[in-house]
């Protein structure tokens, strides 16, 4: 099973338009409060050196969906204040843990504002793109995620996930784009252990 928030990174170049100037954090904070529907294919790179591929559903706040591609059949589903990892090869209902003690919840809270104090670790200009290492400023032992970002349009290519035992998991999304035309379902925990007869 490809645990999304377990795997440690291996780094991946990411072929992009070169950014001259660091993009404001206020700018980057109300380009991801903009998003509300969005989806993009996505690489995954996983400690062992494998790669996996996928779509990532995002439908903010609080919800994700990323769905792997054959050979590997895994579901990530961010929802309902939960995140869920469904093992295809299982016939027990998924791991869940709380949305709240992931990194992942930094982005998909209902409002960012990368003012808060200690919230930002991170934020400078690699050459090609504006990175930004965020923690949640009251609980830091949860982790961090390290988000990058292009500009003209700005748009957020890829995440660094650190979790609270160090491990790391890198996405990179091929283009996310906005949509109004994912399913609520596509994000209900319960209805998918129904659907796959986990209950």
């Amino acid at each position: 099973m490809k645990n999304l928030f377990l795997v440690p990174l291996i780094s991946l170049a990411m072929a992009a338009p070169v950014w001259a100037d660091k993009i404001p954090l206020n700018a980057l904070a109300g380009y991801i409060n903009g998003i509300k529907s969005a989806q993009s294919t996505f690489t995954q790179i996983n400690d062992d050196g494998s790669i996996t591929t996928g779509t990532i559903f995002i439908k903010r706040p609080g919800r994700a969906r990323f769905e792997y591609n054959p050979p590997d059949k895994s579901l990530v589903i961010a929802g309902g204040g939960q995140v869920a990892i469904f093992d295809p090869k299982s016939n027990v209902p998924p791991d869940q843990f709380p949305l709240k003690r992931t990194p992942l919840n930094l982005i998909l809270a209902k409002n960012i504002n990368f003012n808060r104090s200690k919230m930002i670790v991170g934020h400078k200009e690699d050459g090609e793109a504006t990175v930004v290492k965020v923690q949640d400023p009251e609980h830091p032992e949860y982790g961090n995620i390290q988000l990058k970002f292009t500009g003209n349009p700005t748009q957020l290519r890829q995440w660094v996930i650190t979790n609270d035992a160090g491990q790391q998991t890198t996405v990179i999304m091929q283009e996310l784009k906005e949509t109004n035309s994912i399913p609520s379902r596509k994000f209900n925990i319960p209805q998918e252990i129904q659907a796959r007869g986990l209950n």
